[in-house]
């Protein structure tokens, strides 16, 4: 049984989450501030957190802060803000999706199980087959599977799950130009409309920790009106 850690001041969602999530039989730890998320991660095993943005005491933004201090758990949004600008600093803060409210419970219930599916597998990415190579190289980049290891000449790259399954999608696939849409249906397992301005901002983080120039990138480009590739030569 997997367990969820909900916090959200709005006791009706928090009740509502409860419900749905246990119909799924997750397991479900309530709060409704950040800084009991944080007091709760600390003490229990959780393998995902729905963290509410607008809350008192410690609102979602500076909890994820913290929680990106020792933890690398999935965490999923909720926010009543339809913005793009809210969706993306969220995502720049550190958490790996986002919904907004009010939310579908199939859609709800399907991210929750995406999101713990590939956190538990720590960084498999569908598409790989059979293929047991473990070691993968593209310039300076180097990435060890079997240790969960990226290099970058030589020093070592800290990199979220996310950020890594999309790091390991490209090296499986230098050469091949790739929408964000592919991106987020080989990562996240889902077809769904709207994932561009996920992909985008993780991309973002993605060149911030690789490229020495991002706004200049040598690993991972675009390629107008079609998506990104990681070159071949590289």
């Amino acid at each position: 049984m997997y367990n969820i850690l909900v916090c959200d001041d709005e006791m009706d969602i928090v009740s509502a989450l409860e419900i749905y999530l246990t119909g799924e039989g997750y397991h479900v730890f309530t709060c409704s501030n950040g800084s009991d998320a944080v007091e709760i991660l600390h003490k229990e095993d959780i393998q995902l957190i729905l963290l509410d943005i607008m809350m008192p005491v410690m609102d979602g933004l500076k909890t994820i802060g913290e929680i990106r201090k020792f933890s690398n758990v999935p965490v999923i949004f909720l926010s009543a803000k339809s913005e793009d600008t809210d969706k993306i600093l969220g995502l720049n803060l550190g958490a790996d999706d986002y919904i907004t409210k009010p939310f579908n419970p199939v859609e709800l219930q399907a991210r929750v199980r995406s999101h713990i599916r590939r956190y538990v597998q720590l960084g498999s990415v569908p598409d790989a087959g059979s293929d047991s190579q473990s070691h993968y190289v593209c310039g300076g980049i180097e990435m060890d599977d079997r240790a969960k290891t990226v290099t970058l000449d030589g020093e070592p790259v800290q990199l979220t799950k996310t950020e890594y399954e999309i790091l390991k999608l490209f090296l499986m696939n230098t050469g091949v130009v790739m929408s964000p849409r592919e991106i987020y249906a080989k990562v996240w397992k889902e077809n769904i409309t709207g994932p561009e301005n996920t992909v985008i901002v993780h991309i973002r983080h993605l060149r911030e920790k690789l490229e020495y120039d991002p706004s200049n990138p040598r690993y991972l480009k675009v390629v107008w009106g079609h998506g990104y590739i990681m070159e071949k030569n590289c």
